[in-house]
């Protein structure tokens, strides 16, 4: 698979203009409100279906555990395609706690850093815990971003494979989570905040939350 420069992955403004994406219909019964679109998010938040080790962005977002030293899935792809010297770098850390994020070099991948962000295993009794969980890995993800200069991040569908979150829970609440970052002081550092899905259940989830 050939690399992918970050001005090649869609935004959601093209994807709408392609017919990708369906902008949100509400019932006209209904008493729920229509979401406000946004031009400003709609330019910088960005979707794509692949191998988020093929995207040459400043910073692609691991789903790690909590050690670090690589996994299955995600994990176990992006140590593989960056080299030992990110399993090395990795084993300086001292791990990283469930709802943060540690930052190393890529090494061998075409992004400039790769952000270690580790999700929480879904409980079903602790659904609120589970959110502000998974809400922080977004947005320790983003602050590190930005405090490395880095104008593009792509984040992998955080928990949502062996740690078991359902994808159609897990989607709106990083949609959240990178909106209130990018509405807050920081937020106009970010360039575009790609979202990169790769199974059917991650895609559908994100084609159904984004708009």
């Amino acid at each position: 698979m050939t690399i992918i420069p970050v001005d090649e992955i869609p935004t959601v403004s093209l994807l709408y203009r392609l017919k990708k994406l369906t902008p949100a219909a509400i019932d006209p019964e209904s008493s729920e409100v229509a979401p406000q679109p946004s031009q400003s998010f709609n330019d910088r938040i960005g979707l794509i279906r692949g191998d988020i080790t093929k995207l040459e962005v400043d910073a692609i977002v691991n789903a790690a555990n909590n050690s670090l030293l690589g996994g299955g899935g995600v994990d176990g792809a992006i140590h593989r395609a960056a080299g030992p010297d990110l399993y090395d770098e990795c084993c300086t850390l001292d791990g990283c706690d469930t709802g943060s994020a540690k930052i190393t070099g890529a090494y061998e991948l075409p992004c400039k850093k790769v952000i270690h962000a580790v999700g929480p295993v879904y409980n079903s009794r602790f659904v609120e815990e589970s959110e502000e969980d998974l809400a922080s890995c977004y947005t320790t993800s983003l602050k590190l971003a930005v405090e490395n200069d880095c104008k593009s991040i792509a984040f992998s569908a955080l928990s949502t494979g062996v740690y078991g979150y359902p994808s159609n829970d897990a989607a709106p609440v990083a949609i959240q989570a990178v909106k209130e970052f990018l509405e807050g002081e920081d937020g106009d550092k970010l360039e575009k905040v790609i979202f990169c899905t790769f199974v059917p259940k991650d895609v559908n989830a994100y084609n159904h939350w984004l708009p």
